[in-house]
């Protein structure tokens, strides 16, 4: 049956009640993780959770790409939606500049009325802090490259630049990772250790997420999904991780710099 109207109407789809049955199962089992060390219903819930993503997105680039269900009044309610997402994810890791500044700007006896707290030994803001710094926005530069190339139909370009934004992705992700192994303080000591894990914890989940996304992208971009005119996953992938390299770019001058010379 056809419709009078440029909007689309989703069809029924199992896929939001999987995922959160999966997210619910995963969740479940990190609690068992942490707490039996067991790790069966984390796996499962990894898998399943999996599975529903590959099935969701598979399902909106059919209807994206072959079906012509994303006319131009459906991509600009994605634009509106994509870019109120982000502001969400903007207030989100405010709550966590808001929690290290109040901490940071008035320490309480407790933390030995100083910043950094007394025994905290902080990490050097010039080492690996200073080369992921060096990365992401390397990374946003290339991303953007990709991006202009998409618009002017170099095919070949926009792979190169959309690879090595990917790349770079994973090697901060694997530099945080080792950042975090080597670091001489856990989210166990005093408020300083629990601001700065999970402010930059969440943005490097953030990061994974991007480059997941990126990735995604990548594959497209190689199928041939994108047109110089038709390319939205692409925008929305590229506008993210624009945020994340500013949320990064806080995260360094005031976790990182600020916060260890106070």
């Amino acid at each position: 049956m056809t419709h009078q109207h440029p909007f689309h109407i989703v069809d029924p789809s199992p896929w939001p009640l999987a995922g959160a049955c999966s997210a619910f199962v995963l969740t479940t089992g990190l609690v068992m993780w942490f707490h039996e060390n067991n790790v069966f219903l984390l796996i499962l819930g990894f898998l399943i959770f999996c599975l529903t993503c590959y099935c969701w997105w598979r399902d909106v680039i059919r209807e994206g790409t072959f079906m012509g269900a994303h006319t131009l009044a459906v991509t600009s309610g994605l634009r509106c939606g994509m870019v109120l997402f982000i502001v969400s994810e903007i207030m989100f890791f405010f709550s966590f500049f808001w929690a290290f500044f109040h901490s940071a700007l008035a320490p309480t006896p407790q933390i030995g009325c100083c910043w950094p707290p007394v025994g905290v030994e902080t990490i050097d803001p010039f080492a690996i802090p200073l080369l992921n710094t060096a990365i992401l926005l390397g990374s946003g530069v290339t991303v953007t490259w990709a991006h202009r190339t998409i618009l002017e139909g170099n095919r070949r370009d926009s792979l190169i630049s959309l690879t090595i934004t990917v790349l770079l992705g994973l090697f901060f992700t694997g530099l945080q990772g080792w950042e975090y192994i080597e670091a001489p303080f856990t989210i166990a000591d005093s408020v300083y250790g629990s601001t700065f894990f999970v402010a930059t914890g969440f943005h490097g989940m953030h990061v994974i997420i991007g480059t997941i996304f990126l990735f995604v992208c990548l594959v497209r971009l190689y199928l041939s999904h994108f047109s110089t005119g038709h390319h939205f996953g692409f925008e929305a992938a590229s506008w993210y991780w624009h945020f994340v390299d500013v949320v990064w770019i806080f995260l360094y001058l005031f976790i990182y710099w600020w916060g260890s010379i106070v």
